[in-house]
């Protein structure tokens, strides 16, 4: 690996290369930077530098396929082009030495597939996005046999705001051909194409240079430079692999928050725990920020807000010299965020009042604050002036009055509230001139951070220090892109979907469910964008194919519809007609939304998608027009004379919008994006901050659709609309309880849903402050009236009429107990997909989870609900409940689905209910970086007795898939949902379970008893190294067995005060104290993992013990008792085996034969096909195993291959003892009756 210096210097180079590119020829240029990188070679063509003479060239290569579409790769904007050389196996190793590649021949290899070519085009204009740098790349690709590498030189963008913006730059673009160097054009299709965009030729951001070097020969390889095309290719994707950005980024950013939330205080409003309150305030922050330098990259927001020099200049302290002060908070972030962002631009944009006080300006928010921080009030305001208003209520300050109507509504309120005057107030962001209301939020958060600074106790370890930045330091250290990036195509750079990743896990951090885990490993709980975008793509398909008439064709032409790289649309006008009326009547639902993965996945594809059936808009212009129109007609016809003319002017109104929004067809996928949001796309989460970054992500969507224009109002932005009715803060697991309506409904509860509809319709379109005033308004006042008519009606009950009126979808602080797809969103007849990663939290979680569970299994509106059930699975129930028939549900879940025993109930009651289209599982991979495995399903609100499900294992990596037998879904059973072959489902010899021949049981678990003796001691504490009078028993613990035998043991303390009267659980001591016994390790691997124990060693729960029953004559004890009981023993239990004749069972069989069985092949398999868990084996999963059942005479041989391998074993425990378990696994096949 090379050492700093030499990257430092690498880097000058490259920077001085770049300086000199605009008045250096363009291939001598190209060569320059790439020879800088270390990248030369003879080998090389001239291709002629029109765009013409080149692709004429490169046809030559694959003249088969025609000519290149000069249209599609937008040739007649090709200033020039060059062919710049290949670099083949004749040049690597010698330039990996550090050497010229001297003698190689310069005679162009054409058919040297393991070889790189490199090529330069110069583009004219300055709006070159990803996506046609990725086109031009890609058809290219197309024509040669090996990988092109293109460097792309263009202008800049030179949008509104930043010093720096516009200008020259140069792109590189690298396609993942590693698998495909053999196969076709097709296959370049679907690689992908990775570029470094936009890197500037004067003043390169530092991001862009870091990640050129880091592409550097010189960089490469930990241990040595690539010495061949193979290792030379995979370094290069390694390298411009977002995900190692990601996860670099996250690193840090996780680290400053667990510091920052340490360093801040945030007015109480925020809630009562104050850890859990600057946690949510710091995300918060972090939110807005992120959100910020997002479309700082759009040119929106002056760079110069975040840059110290500037600020030195602009404000009376130096952030970075005052580091406890909050100047840089309070003066440039709270004035940016609440009364820059969220205030329309002009002359609303003014100051406060000076001073403080009771004034009139009290918790107007968009008044400018702070004044004497600022040296230049004037120039404080011109910096502020040219921003665009944004609107989403992203930028709301959260400070608020309080009624007596709102302790009414919200009792809790109290405690949160402070008294100013004469009144009582909320402050959450503390946007205000008083001191005592002010947040303290240190400039060191932003500028400088802490060296050294102590996280162990944040990330569960010892004696690690870390040096913690700023945050303005950590994000001006990389490159943002407000283009999220698609499965084929990519920028080097942070994309928006960063923000689920990041923000999903900072949100479990403080969990207690899920805060072990979430401090530990980054993207534990975000769904990763291939998995999401199959799920939406299945889900899709199966929606859409239910508006097409049956064909052979159809499913395949969905599937080339939904492909990011198949092209045209392959449907007929009247195809496409009924495709787009689908999508534009589409529903969809994420329960568990998050940070918005899934709803941004269905965003992108229905795009996608619209972009492909409509190019121009037109049809998707139409479809969204008629209603509006429509609704003009009906009210131009009302007689209802005292509404009729707010209708007229309010239908009017909207068409007037509609038309504005599709003015101009430049901004299409924005009107796509804009009414695909408002009509098609729900989200849910119980987490306020969640909602809000996943309507963040929306935002940035729309944003990136938009083009800026300095000469239009407010840059020629478009305020983003108000998701407050799209995306809702609820418990989405309890419904309210709908009885049915025995008599006729009040028509005016029809009226007042209406209507209610129609003005959430106005307030997700309004635009200024004040309209969205005027309609949030008219919300609640409907609201009130349509609850009164529901009681009135006794429609519903009046606790479900009280829960219903005190949601309020705009308070960001709160999360509703309850979801009613009705009231929140004016769905009643369900929707057409649910789709989602619901929470993984086990059985055994906080108080507050089970206190959910308590609540969930009264309200008795689930029927899978069994033994003790994980979180999962009511929310697979309930993503079917919310369906409409016909409609689909997928989710991806713990792999426990499949083998837990408590999901047994879940399966037989889909087999029996739904039509099950399809199960992926994932048991090989690891999709998440937390330590779950995951199955998906596809679930149909339909009849399933004649459908046959597909089964569908994934290996190694997601989509290389096997697919399992599958039989008519009324002939299947629960066993369907296990992924292993079946094969051992039955033997052809007679067995036994081993159940019936030993007692199977956990050992104990040597910490303290919870309710005796909470904290009093842990399992270290009673382990000791030497046998003495307080530690007399031998103990083991699973990390001190191999398979076979275990070679070392300690001591336990026993029959002391505390050991075993205060242990957890302390079993009994004639479990251990046996003749001879086995114990097996609880976790599943590549093998069992059973031992033979003739020392009476006491083990932890970590081991599972099998004592023959015999063993046990005479003992009795509840333990025992609960599995089987003596003739006559009180209270008798006939459902339970006889204790005499599980005693004569088990003296049957020798101990050793029992083991050589467990460790077998034939077992292992039978337990990956029969086991609860994927990482642990229970005692429930070994008592199932089945022991042949033979002489001792047959045992005999199996019982003599195990004692040499206990022999060999001892003498030696790294012996390789192959041959003795082969041996003995044919010998058990045999007795088993199968093919060994």
């Amino acid at each position: 690996m090379s050492s700093t210096g030499d990257n430092a210097a690498c880097r000058a180079q490259v920077q001085a290369v770049l300086t000199a590119f605009t008045d250096t020829p363009l291939p001598e240029a190209a060569v320059k930077l790439l020879d800088a990188l270390g990248y030369t070679s003879e080998k090389t063509a001239h291709f002629g530098s029109s765009a013409d003479s080149l692709l004429g060239s490169i046809e030559q290569f694959k003249p088969e396929l025609g000519p290149i579409n000069r249209d599609k790769i937008k040739a007649d904007l090709w200033k020039s082009c060059a062919f710049l050389f290949q670099l083949t196996n004749d040049e690597i190793p010698s330039l990996a030495a550090g050497q010229s590649p001297l003698g190689a021949d310069s005679k162009l290899a054409r058919g040297q597939i393991e070889s790189f070519v490199f090529l330069a085009i110069e583009l004219q204009g300055e709006n070159w996005s990803r996506t046609d740098l990725a086109v031009i790349t890609r058809e290219i690709n197309k024509r040669f046999p090996m990988p092109a590498i293109l460097l792309f030189k263009h202008q800049l963008p030179s949008p509104a705001g930043g010093r720096r913006a516009g200008g020259e730059g140069v792109s590189l673009a690298v396609i993942d051909r590693r698998q495909n160097l053999r196969d076709s054009s097709r296959d370049v299709i679907n690689s992908r194409i990775t570029v470094i965009k936009d890197v500037r030729l004067a003043n390169p951001h530092r991001a862009h240079l870091d990640i050129l070097v880091s592409l550097a020969l010189e960089a490469l390889g930990e241990r040595r430079r690539p010495s061949n095309f193979r290792e030379l290719y995979d370094a290069w994707i390694d390298g411009l692999s977002t995900q190692a950005l990601n996860k670099r980024f996250y690193t840090e950013l996780a680290w400053w928050y667990f510091w920052a939330v340490k360093q801040v205080e945030f007015p109480k409003g925020g809630g009562e725990d104050p850890t859990k309150r600057n946690s949510i305030a710091v995300i918060r922050l972090l939110t807005r920020l992120i959100f910020v330098w997002f479309i700082k990259e759009k040119g929106l927001i002056p760079e110069d807000l975040f840059e110290r020099e500037t600020l030195k200049g602009l404000l009376k302290t130096d952030p970075g010299a005052k580091p406890e002060d909050s100047s840089y908070y309070l003066a440039i972030l709270q004035n940016l965020f609440f009364a820059t962002l969220n205030v329309e631009m002009g002359k609303e944009r003014k100051w406060a009042q000076d001073g403080g006080g009771m004034k009139g300006d009290r918790l107007i928010h968009s008044l400018y604050r702070y004044q004497e921080l600022f040296k230049d009030v004037d120039a404080a305001l011109g910096r502020f002036m040219h921003i665009p208003f944004l609107n989403g209520g992203l930028f709301e300050c959260l400070d608020r009055d309080l009624s007596e109507r709102d302790f009414q509504r919200d009792p809790e309120l109290k405690a949160l509230a402070v008294k100013e005057g004469n009144g009582w107030v909320l402050r959450v962001d503390g946007f205000s001139r008083r001191k005592d209301a002010q947040p303290s939020v240190p400039n060191k958060i932003f500028f400088g951070g802490e060296a050294q600074a102590d996280l162990n106790a944040d990330l569960g370890t010892r004696g690690k220090r870390v040096d913690v930045h700023g945050l303005i330091d950590i994000l001006s250290r990389y490159k943002f892109t407000v283009e999220e990036n698609t499965p084929v195509e990519e920028e080097v750079a942070l994309d928006p979907e960063l923000l689920g990743k990041v923000f999903e896990n900072l949100l479990a951090s403080y969990n207690e469910d899920t805060q072990a885990t979430a401090r530990k490993q980054s993207g534990s709980f975000y769904t990763p964008r291939e998995v999401v975008d199959y799920m939406v793509d299945e889900a899709l398909v199966a929606y859409f194919e239910r508006h097409l008439p049956e064909a052979a064709e159809r499913a395949a032409n969905l599937c080339q519809l939904l492909s990011y790289t198949d092209e045209g649309n392959p449907f007929s006008k009247e195809e496409t007609a009924r495709l787009i009326a689908a999508t534009e009547s589409l529903k969809i639902l994420d329960p568990a939304c998050g940070s918005g993965a899934f709803p941004m996945g269905v965003l992108n594809k229905l795009v996608h998608i619209l972009r492909k059936l409509d190019p121009d808009n037109a049809l998707w212009r139409t479809q969204n027009r008629e209603p509006l129109e429509a609704k003009l007609q009906l009210a131009l016809a009302s007689k209802d004379l005292s509404r009729k003319d707010t209708e007229i002017e309010e239908a009017e109104a909207s068409l007037a919008k509609f038309d504005e929004d599709f003015a101009d067809n430049r901004h299409a996928d924005y009107t796509r994006k804009l009414y695909l949001i408002e009509k098609c796309i729900h989200g849910v989460d119980i987490q306020p901050i969640a909602v809000q970054i996943a309507k963040l992500r929306f935002f940035i969507s729309l944003i990136v659709s938009q083009e800026v224009d300095p000469a239009k109002p407010n840059q020629g932005i478009t305020a983003l609309p108000n998701l407050e009715t799209k995306i809702v803060a609820a418990n989405s697991l309890f419904s309210i309880e709908r009885p049915a309506q025995l008599g006729l409904r009040d028509p005016n509860i029809d009226d007042r849903e209406k209507e209610l509809a129609a003005v959430n319709e106005h307030y997700f379109g309004a635009r200024t402050s004040r309209t969205k005033r005027k309609w949030r308004e008219r919300i609640f006042e409907l609201r009130e009236e349509l609850a009164q008519l529901l009681e009135e009606d006794r429609f519903l009950p009046e606790g479900a009429v009280r829960q219903l009126v005190h949601w309020n979808p705009f308070d960001q602080n709160a999360a509703a107990d309850f979801f009613d797809p009705e009231w929140m969103f004016q769905i009643a007849d369900g929707f057409d997909i649910t789709i989602g990663n619901p929470p993984y939290v086990r059985a055994d979680g906080s108080a507050e989870y089970l206190a959910q569970r308590r609540r969930l299994e009264a309200s008795r509106q689930y029927q899978t609900l069994w033994e003790k059930w994980d979180l999962y699975i009511p929310f697979i129930e309930r993503g079917y409940q919310l369906l409409k028939p016909g409609g689909v549900t997928t989710m991806i879940v713990s792999d426990a689905y499949c083998h837990a025993k408590y999901a047994q109930k879940s399966q037989i009651w889909f087999l029996k209910n739904a039509r099950i289209l399809r199960l992926d599982f994932l048991s090989d991979l690891k999709i998440f970086d937390a330590a779950v495995h995951n199955v998906i399903y596809f679930y149909q609100r339909a009849d399933g007795v004649h459908h046959t499900p597909e089964r569908r294992v994934h290996h190694e990596t997601f989509g290389n898939v096997t697919t399992l037998p599958s039989d008519e879904q009324a002939k299947l059973t629960h066993r369907m949902f296990f992924p292993e072959e079946t094969q051992h489902a039955g033997f052809f010899a007679p067995t036994l379970q081993i159940g019936s021949i030993c007692y199977v049981s956990f050992g104990c678990r040597p910490n303290s008893d919870e309710k005796q003796a909470k904290g009093l001691f842990v399992a270290a504490d009673l382990v000791s190294e030497m046998c003495d009078k307080e530690h007399p028993k031998r103990y083991i613990e699973a990390k001190d067995i191999q398979r076979w035998t275990y070679q070392q043991s300690r001591w336990l303390e026993w029959g002391t005060k505390r050991s075993p009267s205060l242990l957890a659980r302390a079993t009994f001591e004639e479990l251990y104290e046996v003749a001879e016994k086995i114990v097996a390790a609880d976790v599943s691997g590549a093998e069992n993992r059973a031992a033979y124990d003739a020392s009476q060693a006491f083990h932890s729960h970590t081991l599972i013990s099998f004592v023959p029953w015999h063993s046990l004559d005479s003992v009795r004890n509840n333990s025992l008792k609960k599995t089987a009981r003596y003739s006559g023993e009180k209270p008798p239990r006939p459902d339970l085996p006889k204790r005499e004749e599980l005693e004569a069972t088990s003296r049957r069989f020798a101990v050793k034969y029992l083991l050589g069985v467990m460790n077998s092949s034939t077992a292992r398999d039978f337990l990956r096909a029969n086991r609860r868990s994927n990482i642990h084996l229970y005692p429930d999963d070994w008592k199932n195993l089945p022991i042949p059942d033979v002489s001792p005479e047959q045992q005999q041989p199996i019982v003599d291959f195990v004692e040499q391998i206990l022999t060999v074993k001892r003498a030696n425990p790294n012996a390789d003892i192959t041959a003795l378990e082969s041996g003995l696994d044919h010998a058990i096949a045999l007795l088993y009756g199968t093919t060994p």
